[in-house]
């Protein structure tokens, strides 16, 4: 199984699977002099880490993450640093319950990976998923951590605004409220009425799908490309590799089709500090696959959890039809834990992209320019 790396400069490669013993990561190309040690990234961790309430999987991982390689103390500082080699990280699984998966190991599980794991390899690791699982996207975040200490600046924040079809009140937003409920919710009224909702889904053994919006300040102008290195392009397809994601989109979005040339176009004045003003961030802060200054806006939809209680129709890998039920721990909204992973997934491609500009252009050019005498 090959494509388990992205980026170009700033480059994550991945590996482990959810049942087995460990799962981890390398980041190659993170300058070296970066002040780094395990506590920068375990908060990002614990934010993703399952079992912490009853709307996600109760499997208990501490997600403890180590660093391996990449790093050395500072003799004049005595402060860790990196040193511009490649980082290894790793967390070790230590709450695996493959047995769960014993009774359907060949059945497919509708909407999982399995059928086409099993067309494609001619095999695939029922126990959680394997590659598959969300498990792996924990070492996503750890390499976000890392990301976030490259971009001078740099703030990247995401809430859940959407769960199966109950919304967020945009007027009632609260960034502080997110780290107040296990919803990563900025609107408390809708977290608390998400609560009773998803009980009643966990109850029937089901589930529900959700909507992340990410949100990232302190982004540089100029960072992207204008034809095959978009700065959009790329968040979306980070955004779209993550498991259950089944839909991208940046500013606006899809409702930029409903608006007007007038209104959808985000005009500019000069601000006091002599740099542009955008009167509206349709655009999610990048224009032209370039960034803008503004902050770089995208939301993911990511599908409900594929195992479920429900029985559901199925066939089976040799062909016979049959009818499944997944036991075992499950999120009933699998979109509560990938905030996390949607932030970290945007951190990632920014410092790409910064590391990308830096070797290209060096220096930003002095805006505005001088009008030439005539």
């Amino acid at each position: 199984m090959s494509f388990n790396t992205f980026g170009h400069l700033f480059r994550v490669t991945t590996f482990g699977e959810s049942h087995g013993p460990a799962i981890g990561c390398v980041v190659d190309g993170c300058p070296p002099r970066i002040p780094l040690t395990e506590a920068d990234i375990q908060p990002y961790l614990d934010k993703r880490r399952p079992g912490q309430s009853r709307f996600t999987t109760q499997r208990q991982e501490p997600d403890t993450i180590r660093i391996l390689s990449g790093v050395f103390t500072d003799d004049e500082t005595g402060i860790q640093v990196t040193t511009g080699t490649p980082l290894a990280l790793l967390i070790d699984n230590v709450d695996q319950r493959s047995k769960d998966y014993s009774a359907i190991k060949d059945s497919y599980r509708p909407g999982h990976a399995g059928y086409a794991y099993d067309v494609k390899y001619g095999l695939h690791d029922y126990r959680g998923g394997g590659r598959a699982s969300a498990r792996e996207t924990a070492m996503r975040v750890a390499a976000g951590a890392v990301a976030r200490k490259i971009v001078p600046g740099l703030q990247v924040r995401a809430a859940l605004i959407q769960i199966g079809p109950h919304e967020v009140d945009r007027s009632r937003w609260d960034w502080a409220e997110v780290e107040n409920n296990p919803f990563f919710c900025p609107d408390a009224k809708a977290a608390a009425a998400w609560a009773d909702y998803l009980d009643g889904v966990r109850k029937k053994g089901s589930s529900a799908g959700a909507i992340i919006e990410v949100v990232a300040e302190g982004v540089p102008p100029g960072l992207g490309a204008p034809v095959y290195a978009k700065l959009d392009g790329d968040i979306a397809g980070a955004l779209m590799g993550i498991n259950a994601v089944k839909g991208v989109e940046i500013g606006a979005g899809f409702a930029a089709a409903e608006l007007s040339g007038e209104d959808n176009a985000d005009e500019m004045r000069m601000g006091n500090d002599g740099q542009p003003r955008f009167l509206s961030n349709n655009a999610g802060g990048i224009l032209g696959g370039i960034s803008t200054g503004q902050p770089v806006v995208a939301r993911f939809a990511v599908k409900p959890t594929s195992s479920i209680l429900t029985p559901r129709r199925t066939v089976d890998r040799y062909g016979n039809e049959t009818d499944v039920v997944t036991k075992g721990r499950h999120d009933p909204c699998v979109g509560i834990r990938a905030v996390p992973i949607g932030e970290a997934m945007v951190a990632c491609v920014i410092a790409d992209h910064y590391l990308r500009q830096r070797a290209q252009v060096g220096a930003s050019p002095a805006w505005p320019f001088k009008k030439p005498s005539v």
